[in-house]
């Protein structure tokens, strides 16, 4: 078994830490090709790695990664009714997503089927297990026999009263304006980012990735001396899916028809499937991914050519403009609040939804946090043009949608009496559906009326690279993409998505295909986002600068109800009958704030109009009499019961008890020993209300009572006499 402890110390112009990160492999889980556990604090995570011997005729690197969290790991039971794990969760899906950042390390077109599954061990409920799988990841296949250019280091980054703190615990999280997450590659450069910020300023986010990277470099020396130390020799490639010469020479016979595919971008399918279909004629004995490898080769270098070469993109664009912009809001009257943003060819629907408080609250039972569902972005299969099944939410709609909601999520203010859902549905997709979505989102929610504090807007930035073959694949030449098309990803090194306010950062997600690039590229990467969504915000601010005054007339509301305890049994009903008849005819939501206190959600002014008018009638009794109290009344009896009468004081009156031990001088057991019947009249006397519970304290009994005095001394010099005079030198007295 080795192990590998690693201390974080972080000064300067970060807070003093001093973490203990333990990587050890060897005793768990031997039969993988690769395996590792890595542990901060109590927090600990196995990975493991495996990879089949044969290839597969895809077209992207075959790799599964999944994260899996256990109850257990947290010492609880699943609450669902199986008692047990069941499908992925919002949490688990997007840490399986941001482990994904390890396709661009294998070797290139090694298309070996790779799984790395993620195992929660054990969580302290301190230390966030999302970056320890990421490590374990790059742990595990180091220490394996997989060819891969590996490895990697990760680490979680915060921003705390101005200082950078590395892998901060929780409850620094909870006052942490920055969430990054950095993953770099040795010679300190950056392999993936993913960042919720509050407005953070550029500087102040340009040096957390600088000290994330630093960090990262001491994770990597870690693993790379655990490998040194297990001395695993890495398997021989069998086979390169490399396209043949001669196929790769015939397509380059068709460089000028695809040359004039990408330079007019008038997506001429037919001149796309025409080249395909040479190939196809002169090798008709090759394999059908072997024929796209060649294509996809020429095509690619032409792509990238008129890029770095020609300063030439498909559009006719330059390198730092935007697409045509155009924005709507208030689409639908009947909806709360709605925008479309369109730019170039991805189109946005975006609606703005407001629901009860209440709704909003989703535990996590392993890190105890509590999140809210605020964003969900849906991509039908039309809006690029293809044929798929609708079903429930896929890993890319998840992820897109919970980038687009750390967007928005900084803007909007906390004191908000209604959960906000924002929806957005992606009509055309060419690029960057995702930053497309924050931008109609903030529309929506300043058509809403929400009084958010600034608009956001997102924009994608793209990179093309030419490397340095004599030195070691260093990048020689490149070029950044402002607002990037869907073809500049696909044939591109880098999306790099980035979303903010005019005066700060609240959202970053940075994909590089390539195994790292240089800070110097990230930091023009930012900049180049930070004009381009300077000038996105100027546009949609012609459509709408700022958050409506008032909301709309149709939108819900929300009113606090005095409910006194005396009337609260009435109110809420037996069994809460009252309440959920209450929601189920008026589609009202109550939940109580404090004793007296409750609040009512409607979803429509109409619904809240009827709302209150169940509430008027059953509660319209108690304040039309004032009852004095020690005063003398005449209740009538409306029913008998085993402990007592029900009796009213008024006719519109709730029935009140008036217990056996209250009716007579006598101990009985039940009201009929005294002859009383229903509808009897009786004299009761009135002693307010019982303080705990707001019923009313009525007595027959004291009525019935002969003449009497009852003296008791308290003190020497305080005596309490009731009825009947005191003697002088009395103690206690009674006749």
């Amino acid at each position: 078994c080795l192990k590998k402890q690693l201390w974080f110390r972080a000064g300067g112009y970060s807070r003093t830490l001093d973490k203990k990160l333990e990587i050890s492999s060897g005793k768990l889980a031997r039969f993988a090709d690769g395996s590792a556990v890595v542990q901060l604090g109590d927090t600990s995570v196995m990975v493991t790695a495996v990879s089949k011997t044969k290839p597969s005729p895809s077209q992207f690197m075959p790799l599964v990664v999944d994260y899996r969290q256990k109850a257990a790991a947290a010492g609880r039971i699943p609450t669902n009714y199986l008692r047990r794990e069941l499908g992925s969760t919002d949490k688990e899906i997007l840490t399986s997503r941001k482990t994904m950042s390890l396709p661009s390390f294998f070797l290139t077109l090694f298309f070996f089927p790779h799984q790395i599954l993620c195992n929660l061990l054990a969580v302290d409920g301190v230390n966030d297990p999302e970056v320890l799988a990421i490590n374990g990841a790059s742990a595990a296949l180091t220490l394996s026999d997989i060819p891969w250019n590996g490895p990697i280091g990760a680490v979680r980054v915060g921003l705390i009263d101005g200082e950078v703190v590395v892998n901060p615990t929780r409850k620094e999280m909870s006052s942490s304006t920055l969430d990054l997450i950095v993953s770099s590659a040795p010679r300190s450069q950056v392999v993936m980012l993913e960042a919720a910020a509050e407005n953070v300023l550029q500087q102040d986010f340009c040096h957390a990735i600088k000290v994330g990277v630093k960090h990262g470099q001491q994770i990597i020396q870690g693993i790379q001396q655990l490998a040194k130390e297990q001395g695993v020799p890495k398997r021989t490639v069998q086979k390169l899916f490399t396209a043949p010469e001669e196929t790769v020479e015939c397509a380059k016979l068709a460089s000028e028809k695809i040359t004039a595919v990408f330079s007019d971008f008038t997506h001429d399918k037919v001149t796309y499937v025409s080249c395909l279909c040479l190939f196809l004629e002169k090798f008709p004995d090759s394999e059908p991914y072997e024929i796209m490898e060649a294509f996809n080769v020429v095509s690619k270098d032409i792509f990238r050519n008129l890029i770095l070469n020609e300063y030439r993109r498909c559009d006719g664009r330059d390198l730092t403009s935007l697409r045509n912009i155009s924005c709507e809001v208030d689409m639908f009257k009947t909806l709360h609040g709605s925008a479309l943003f369109q730019r170039g060819q991805t189109q946005v629907l975006c609606t703005v939804t407001f629901d009860s408080l209440e709704s909003s609250v989703k535990s996590d039972l392993i890190t105890t946090a509590i999140s809210s569902a605020l964003f969900l972005l849906q991509f039908p299969p039309y809006a690029t043009n293809e044929i798929g099944k609708i079903s429930s939410m896929n890993r890319r709609e998840l992820g897109h949608g919970a980038l687009a909601e750390k967007a928005l999520k900084p803007v909007i203010p906390n004191e908000f009496p209604f959960t906000i859902r924002v929806t957005s549905e992606v009509l055309e997709s060419n690029g960057s559906s995702s930053m497309a979505s924050a931008c109609g989102g903030s529309l929506a929610l300043m058509d809403a009326g929400v009084p958010i504090s600034s608009a956001v807007a997102g924009v994608a930035v793209g990179l093309v690279t030419s490397p340095n073959s004599e030195k070691n694949g260093d990048i020689e030449n490149y070029r950044l993409l402002t607002d990037i098309l869907g073809i500049e990803d696909y044939n591109g090194d880098m999306d790099f998505k980035m979303a903010g306010t005019n005066k700060g950062i609240t959202a970053l997600q940075a994909d590089i295909k390539l195994p790292g690039i240089p800070l110097k590229i990230v930091m023009e990467a930012i900049q180049q986002a930070t004009v381009a969504k300077r000038e996105i915000l100027q546009i949609m601010n012609k459509t709408i600068g700022k958050p409506r005054a008032s909301r709309k007339e149709n939108g819900p509301l929300v009113e606090t109800v005095q409910v006194p305890l005396s009337k609260r049994a009435r109110f809420v009903g037996p069994g809460g009958y009252n309440l959920k008849k209450l929601q189920a005819e008026t589609g009202v939501t109550v939940s109580q704030v404090d004793e007296e206190t409750f609040s009512i959600f409607a979803p429509t002014p109409a619904a809240m109009h009827e709302a209150q008018e169940f509430i008027t009638e059953v509660c319209k009794d108690d304040q039309d009499y004032q009852l004095e109290f020690g005063a003398i009344y005449t209740a009538t009896i409306t029913e008998l019961r085993d402990i007592g009468v029900m009796v009213k004081l008024y006719p519109n009156m709730t029935p009140v008890l008036l217990h056996n031990s209250q009716l007579d001088q006598r101990k009985i057991k039940h009201p009929s020993a005294l002859g009383l019947e229903v509808g009897q009249e009786i004299q009761v006397k009135y002693f307010g209300r019982d303080p705990t519970d707001g019923r009313m304290r009525l007595s027959r009994k004291v009525l019935q009572s002969p003449a009497s005095s009852v003296v008791k001394t308290l003190s020497d010099k305080n005596n309490i006499v009731m009825g009947g005079s005191v003697p002088e030198s009395a103690t206690t007295t009674s006749s």
